[in-house]
């Protein structure tokens, strides 16, 4: 703790940088919205550290100044300022309450976990408005424009979400974690070392999505013998994919989480990931089948799988789960705490 202390202290002193959020993972799917408009500067930052989130004094969002990288340069914002339009464009705000505050801690946490390094792909920003990179931020204009007649309501809500949770991040061995979430699994969560990623915190778990509480949990997608072959060759030009095409596909190996780590196809080694990528795959949950002249994948949940399901998220909520015991399920071990005012 006295390493951040020291940390967040410098980083006042020198106009404030910040965080940088999700990363190369994908989320629920967020629909990119304008630019954010620029805002007048915050009053005068105070130092921060971490305390108990129950008993401390969150000052955090309001104080601290974020760099924006938009497609129109960057912009500079309040974390309370940028938060809900964050989370408008990464959660349905029609979400429960509980559920949209713990997305509002793990854009949080996501921030402060990447404050200290930030990407290359915008070395001069905390953050971008790429979904792809960071976090869709969806400004009044476009909000009004998907919510209409609702605006008002939904961005209360969102507001409110932010508000609750002012300051709040989660810890693990008193830094902050990386938190990753993704729209939806089925079932189980990924494992972190499946990705190269691995953290005590990022382990599967249980998620309680089903095909009949989420409605898109399961999609189909269904490729011609020829298109598959082309598809593959052009990645692994050594495949052979010739004869009689109900042969080319081996059994598929699963990791711990159930998901697929790599299937042998034309006597080659193919990752799911990258069949993922390849056949544009809403995850790596699937089954591989031939039938009817054509390859079929029967795939269940959205995203990379890792930390906090979404969609799981919300049904946790609606079962009576506050948004710290949804973290704490999520991202098990880890510890909720508030950026607080410093002596």
């Amino acid at each position: 703790m006295k390493q951040m202390k020291q940390t967040i202290l410098l980083t006042v002193l020198a106009v404030l940088t910040a965080f940088v959020l999700p990363l190369l993972f994908s989320t629920a799917p967020a629909e990119a919205g304008p630019a954010p408009e620029e805002t007048a500067a915050a009053a005068e930052p105070v130092p921060l550290s971490g305390g108990d989130a129950a008993t401390g004094s969150a000052v955090a969002d309001a104080a601290l100044l974020l760099t924006v990288h938009t497609a129109d340069g960057d912009v500079e914002m309040t974390m309370a300022d940028y938060l809900p339009q964050a989370l408008a464009g990464e959660m349905p705000a029609a979400f429960s309450e509980e559920a949209l505050k713990a997305q509002a801690v793990a854009l949080r946490t996501y921030a402060l976990y990447y404050r200290a390094a930030r990407k290359e792909a915008h070395p001069e920003a905390d953050v971008c408005t790429d979904s792809g990179c960071c976090a869709a931020c969806l400004d009044e204009t476009a909000l009004r424009e998907k919510w209409g007649a609702g605006y008002e309501t939904y961005y209360a809500k969102l507001c409110a979400a932010v508000a609750a949770t002012d300051g709040q991040y989660l810890v693990y061995g008193d830094e902050p974690i990386l938190a990753v979430f993704h729209a939806s699994s089925g079932g189980q969560t990924e494992d972190g070392t499946a990705l190269g990623t691995a953290q005590p915190y990022l382990v599967s778990v249980s998620s309680p999505e089903t095909a009949e509480t989420v409605s898109n949990l399961q999609s189909t997608v269904t490729v011609s013998a020829a298109d598959f072959r082309v598809t593959v060759q052009g990645v692994h030009p050594n495949a052979a994919l010739d004869g009689e095409p109900s042969g080319w596909v081996g059994a598929a190996e699963l990791d711990a989480a159930g998901r697929v780590s790599q299937v042998e196809i034309g006597g080659v080694a193919v990752s799911g990931l990258a069949l993922r990528a390849m056949f544009n795959l809403r995850s790596t949950d699937f089954t591989l089948a031939y039938s009817d002249g054509s390859f079929v994948f029967r795939v269940s949940g959205y995203g990379h799988g890792l930390g906090m399901s979404q969609y799981g998220a919300n049904l946790l909520a609606q079962d009576g789960a506050t948004y710290a015991d949804i973290l704490s399920h999520y991202y098990p071990g880890t510890e909720l705490v508030v950026a607080v005012q410093g002596e």
